[in-house]
């Protein structure tokens, strides 16, 4: 673009220069002087750069306002001594005190006090949140009452704000597969057109002046004769008409203006797209397969039933579970412990622990070898339950979760969990159906509880008793139907699925795993953002190709015009002057209709905002 920018200006002063300098040179002569082409050029290309920096500054404002979250300075208790540091300084263990109305400059765990906290910046969630002893604290949030102390966990880039604000800078960054086709166009279309206005000289150099040029000739748009300008004049004239108006800039801007305003939209409404091809791809998703416990339900069971059918009593049943599953991060087993908390059982730690993926776990506790997870497991390891197999079933119709407890090799016991949906869980699938997307869920947990929690959802497909390896193959399988498929976890045994997905969601309470490998991070972990994730999609790509349209739409009929080939019928052809002007004009329609999308607001959120307005 600067390429035709650099030989339309050079060339019309470079014209001007000699023909003043040297009148009978045999370039035109005097009146082909083309000082005020190059000052105008100059001008409406400067026009053009302003609006280009103008749309990209307004749709940079979302890391602006996440960059104005970042506190500068910290308040730290270090060896005894209370002292207020830059917030680079700020280190992992540090205790730091927060006082009311100030922004928390770094994650961490409330050590002590209450207060109340505004996440609504970072979460969108916009009551604020108590927090207490305990509880996880956000860098950039403002503590709106009481004064706490807390530890820092996470400093320096690895805060959620600094990462936030790295994704959305990566994503502003990169190039969506459609931009990439654009740029490459529009490289080629550059030579193309200078070898096009090298035709257009030789043309009307050596036939078309004699044939049609007449000195009563016009302007487009204006009453202005061109006068006697003699033949190369004129060729010159058309030439240069021609760079100008073929200037692509409006195609430069046509795509990255549009990402950047859909990727700043989607961090306002607490979603972080990695990158723009996660932004495309989601735009043609036909399917969302969920995962279940922690994803669609809350991923907070409770222990409901525990039934021994041993010679170990109930609450030993759960003592020797619970301290089985107390090096686990899984949902279940961080169920069983509280569950035996909440009932004053002592909870030792096991002499040793082993996670079996898609199975269960295996633990030496209290000098006996404890086996508990799903039915495969017992049975791999010759453990039978066949006289409880009608107890089971009645307990997984009514939705609950049975983890089967083998002692010593021998059945031990029965323990049953419940979880709950998420609130947002119906909502986000009813409008992914009503979307014509193809809902499912996918869950590692027994057929019958599964039904059930999918039956609460809405969900008509599902995929029960499925190891973490073939939950990647279940999305496979889909993608061999031809369409494109997301999936949506929070646990290390969705990393593999979120991996081979066409788009990854990860939830942003999930683990680390599934947010390092998943393409979209939902920080708030609501479910009815995967619909509006869907819509800021939909929404970017229609505007990267309206402005596609626009672009390329502008140059089509300007070129074949600026060439001259309306000039033998009426006399009007178009200065170099009212071409550059063209051209900042086609930067404004792209300029205009990208902002346009600062407006945008997902579905969900208006339905929200229409109940709000209801109550009030």
């Amino acid at each position: 673009m600067n390429l035709l920018h650099a030989t339309g200006i050079g060339a019309s002063y470079l014209i001007a220069v000699i023909n003043t300098l040297w009148p009978d040179a045999g370039f035109g002569g005097p009146k082909a002087t083309f000082y005020e082409s190059a000052a105008l050029l100059t001008a409406f290309i400067v026009l053009g750069r302003y609006l280009e920096a103008l749309t990209k500054g307004r749709t940079w404002e979302a890391i602006r306002k996440l960059m104005s979250l970042q506190a500068r300075t910290a308040r730290i208790i270090r060896d005894g001594n209370e002292m207020e540091v830059l917030l680079e300084e700020v280190r992992t263990g540090d205790l730091v005190m927060v006082r009311p109305g100030e922004n928390i400059p770094v994650d961490g765990k409330v050590s002590k006090g209450y207060s109340a906290v505004d996440e609504s910046m970072i979460t969108g969630e916009s009551i604020p949140i108590e927090k207490r002893a305990g509880d996880d604290v956000i860098g950039g949030t403002i503590n709106k009452t009481g004064a706490f102390t807390f530890e820092a966990t996470k400093v320096g880039k690895d805060t959620t704000l600094a990462q936030i604000i790295k994704l959305v800078e990566d994503a502003h960054g990169s190039k969506a597969p459609i931009q990439k086709i654009a740029d490459v166009v529009a490289g080629h279309f550059i030579l193309g057109v200078h070898l096009l206005s090298l035709l257009v000289f030789g043309l009307w150099f050596f036939t078309g002046y004699t044939r049609w040029f007449t000195p009563d000739s016009t302007f487009l748009l204006s009453t202005t004769t061109i006068g006697s300008i003699g033949v190369f004049g004129f060729s010159m004239l058309l030439s240069l008409t021609v760079l100008v108006i073929s200037c692509p800039c409006a195609v430069g801007l046509a795509a990255p203006s549009a990402i950047m305003a859909g990727s700043g939209k989607g961090a306002e409404n607490g979603i972080l797209f990695k990158g723009v091809e996660a932004m495309e791809v989601t735009s043609r998703l036909k399917a969302v397969v969920f995962d279940k416990t922690g994803t669609l339900t809350r991923g907070e069971p409770s222990v409901t039933d525990v039934i021994p059918v041993g010679a170990v009593s109930g609450d030993d049943l759960l003592r020797f579970a619970a301290g089985a599953e107390k090096d686990s991060e899984h949902h279940l087993g961080e169920a069983i412990v509280k569950g035996a908390e909440q009932k004053g059982l002592a909870v030792g730690a096991a002499d040793s622990f082993n996670a079996i993926p898609g199975h269960g776990i295996e633990a030496v506790f209290g000098g006996k070898k404890i086996l508990l997870g799903n039915r495969r497991l017992m049975k791999q390891q010759n453990i039978v339950f066949d006289a409880y197999v009608e107890m089971v079933a009645d307990l997984e119709r009514s939705g609950k979760t049975v983890m089967f407890m083998g002692i010593d090799g021998q059945p031990g016991g029965l323990i049953a969990v419940a979880d709950t949906l998420k609130e947002s869980s119906v909502a986000a699938v009813r409008h992914l159906r009503e979307m014509g997307i193809k809902v499912a869920m996918i869950t590692g947990d027994n057929r019958r509880t599964a039904e059930a929690m999918a039956k609460q959802a809405g969900i008509d497909h599902v995929l029960a008793e499925v190891l973490p390896e073939d939950k990647a193959n279940e999305v496979t399988r889909l993608q061999n139907e031809g369409i494109k498929v997301a999936m949506v976890g929070d646990g290390i045994n969705d990393a593999p699925a979120l991996a081979k997905a066409d788009v990854g969601i990860a939830i942003g309470s999930g683990t680390d795993v599934a947010k390092e490998t998943g393409d979209i991070i939902l920080i708030k972990g609501d479910l009815r953002d995967v619909v509006s994730a869907i819509e800021i999609s939909r929404a970017t790509m229609i505007k990267v190709r309206q402005n596609l349209f626009w672009a390329f739409g502008y140059n089509s009929p300007g070129i074949p015009i600026a060439a001259g080939l309306l000039y033998p019928l009426t006399g009007w052809i178009v200065s170099p002057q009212l071409a550059a002007l063209f051209m900042a004009l086609s930067s404004i329609s792209v300029t205009v209709n990208t902002l346009m999308l600062k407006g945008f607001v997902p579905s969900l959120k208006r339905e929200q905002f229409k109940l709000e307005e209801g109550a009030v």
